[in-house]
């Protein structure tokens, strides 16, 4: 098949790495994969001359940036303005795919020759991305896709009856991946910074100085896509990895005793299974795919979203308790993160666009011969 994604801005999110990877899985099973997205958006000029002035520098954002496409053999177009896109940006085909609610509308009005329309939603509630917004890109006629049991009881409550699949996110297990280990020397523990309040990296820091009362060399890890999250410089006693590339990380999950999910909203959160993968026991927040993931095999702990002092205590059981019992808890992480694999989950994300397809052809069929 020949199959369009529709992006926004191709950045170093989650999400776009889910798209990254089944843009692959998709080539690999010998479908056409083109990739469509807009450009980052430009600063202001104000914005770029306060930048200069305070760091005598451009605004790195004005330059290319890289994206999880960049290191991949898949056709990738960048619009030449943030723009929805319209015919004249997408070649005929079988299956064009909206990927954000902004993203939905333009797709329902491409033409019909562009393919069959499907709507692949991983997530709510971010800045850019409220509820209110995303309810009536729900209700368009195209085949709904999402990544969570969470999610697809999240519409039903909003668009009761309404056919979504469920294709949950796997893991790279040969990107991510470590062997049987002990803790660290050190005691570590790591997270992913996002300064947006929905990643809830503000209860990892309070919980870190809390746990750190107790742990004084506590070491603290993080790794992000912004060399200076939020437009300040990352926060004390942090030992921040600006854009990783795909395979550092494995080394940075590796390194840590326990690995802290905090948000407060999330579609899925990709980290837990990497940082399991990794042999990494994860401290988590109730959001996304979350409980389901943490509580599968006992790979890590579950903590209430605002309270900083539990996940302070959770950090400090990781960090000093017995081998024995860590390794348990790291052999239960890795453990269940083996049963479905990415090529698992492209069948099944195959297996649906597949089914999309030959629904839209059996009602066209259905209403030619009425």
């Amino acid at each position: 098949m020949r199959i369009s994604w529709i992006l926004p801005e191709a950045e170093y999110a989650g999400g776009i790495r889910v798209i990254s990877i089944y843009s692959e899985q998709l080539i690999k099973r010998g479908h056409q994969v083109k990739v469509i997205s807009t450009p980052r958006p430009q600063p202001t000029f104000r914005r770029r001359l306060r930048t200069l002035l305070r760091e005598r520098r451009w605004l790195e954002g004005a330059v290319k940036r890289a994206t999880y496409f960049d290191e991949l053999c898949i056709d990738h177009e960048v619009l030449d303005s943030a723009r929805p896109v319209t015919d004249a940006d997408v070649p005929d085909g079988d299956i064009v795919i909206a990927t954000w609610w902004e993203t939905a509308e333009p797709v329902n009005r491409l033409s019909a020759s562009k393919g069959v329309k499907v709507y692949l939603m991983q997530d709510y509630g971010a800045p850019g991305m409220e509820l209110e917004a995303l309810i009536p890109t729900w209700q368009l006629p195209l085949y709904m896709i999402t990544i969570s049991q969470f999610l697809v009881d999240l519409v039903h409550e909003h668009v009761p009856g309404l056919p979504v699949d469920v294709i949950q996110n796997s893991v790279d297990q040969d990107l991510f991946q470590a062997p049987p280990r002990t803790k660290a020397e050190v005691p570590t523990v790591g997270f992913l910074y996002r300064v947006e309040s929905v990643k809830g990296s503000d209860i990892v820091l309070e919980a870190v100085e809390i746990a750190r009362l107790e742990i004084p060399n506590l070491r603290f890890l993080a790794y992000g896509p912004r060399k200076e999250p939020g437009g300040r410089p990352p926060p004390e006693g942090m030992e921040y990895i600006y854009f990783p590339a795909n395979s550092e990380l494995k080394d940075i999950y590796a390194s840590c005793d326990a690995w802290l999910f905090s948000s407060r909203r999330e579609g899925f959160g990709l980290p837990i299974l990497e940082a399991m993968a990794c042999r990494t026991p994860v401290i988590a927040t109730p959001a996304g795919a979350a409980p389901e993931l943490v509580n599968a095999r006992g790979g890590g702990v579950m903590v209430d979203h605002e309270d900083p002092a539990e996940m302070a205590r959770a950090i400090v059981r990781f960090c000093t308790m017995e081998e024995t019992e860590w390794k348990e808890f790291s052999d239960a992480a890795h453990e269940t993160t083996q049963s479905y694999t990415w090529d698992d989950a492209g069948d099944v994300f195959e297996a649906s666009l597949v089914r999309a397809f030959d629904q839209e052809r059996d009602q066209e069929r259905d209403q030619t011969q009425d």
